[in-house]
């Protein structure tokens, strides 16, 4: 079972995947947050601050060799949708991925101005983070799912919600 974690920047995605991590699950990192620190190291240009595009291409590819790799319950912070996001805010198409690469569950972190904070890596103000929200909570819902807002609640109470409703 492929469960994702998505939503708001700076909303408690890493957190709770953290957590799940913590409690013995298999956890899938983000794949934008991978592709940063590679691109910053050879000085690259797939930063979203320099080429989005190239940046949700990346993080697209990373996510389709991430989806390919999991093998029993995995937990995703973001993903193919997301990336595909990234991709069609600047014009792209719809990767075909989106349709092909499924999640069997989905979970969006709202935006949560309590816990935001701009960073080195997140570079953009509590706004952009809430119209992103609306566009990935659209784009998930046009791919076909139905996702589950989590609470602004702690990330003990976000766990537990996540997983009795993936294992029962």
């Amino acid at each position: 079972m492929r469960v994702m974690l998505s939503g708001c920047s700076g909303g408690g995605k890493s957190t709770l995947l953290s957590e799940l991590a913590e409690r013995g699950r298999s956890v899938v990192a983000d794949a934008a947050l991978r592709v940063l620190p590679e691109e910053q190291r050879s000085e690259g240009r797939a930063l979203p601050w320099v080429d989005a595009m190239a940046f949700g291409r990346r993080a697209l590819a990373m996510s389709v060799v991430d989806h390919e790799g999991a093998h029993g319950l995995t937990f995703f912070d973001r993903g193919v949708v997301d990336a595909g996001v990234v991709i069609t805010a600047r014009g792209g198409s719809l990767p075909v991925e989106v349709a092909h690469y499924r999640y069997d569950q989905v979970f969006l972190a709202p935006p949560w101005p309590e816990i935001y904070e701009v960073n080195e890596d997140r570079r953009h103000r509590f706004g952009k983070a809430v119209r992103d929200y609306e566009r990935i909570q659209s784009a998930y819902t046009n791919a076909g799912y139905e996702p589950i807002e989590l609470p602004r609640d702690n990330v003990a109470a976000r766990a537990e919600l996540v997983l009795t409703r993936v294992t029962g």
